[in-house]
């Protein structure tokens, strides 16, 4: 299933993404933000179980921001599991 969250807090202003059936993500792709970062996001998580992201990326900080673009992923996952 494809999924598009609206983040808050970040130079990203979207997150695109898709789980699959065993809750793998797949095809995440950020509007906006740290264009090289967010692509080697996107690549290192290609195929994980969702519960593995959210665990390696919840609660990452950018900055002095308490969220950051990881962290936003981590919240679009949980919301979507």
């Amino acid at each position: 299933m494809d999924y598009e969250f609206l983040t808050k807090g970040t130079c990203a202003r979207k997150i695109n993404f898709t789980l699959d059936e065993e809750g793998k993500v797949h095809n995440v792709s950020f509007l906006g933000g740290c264009n090289g970062n967010l692509k080697a996001i996107g690549k290192l998580v290609e195929g994980m179980e969702a519960t593995k992201v959210i665990e390696l990326l919840e609660g990452n900080l950018c900055g002095m921001k308490n969220t950051s673009c990881a962290d936003q992923l981590a919240k679009a996952l949980k919301e979507r599991l």
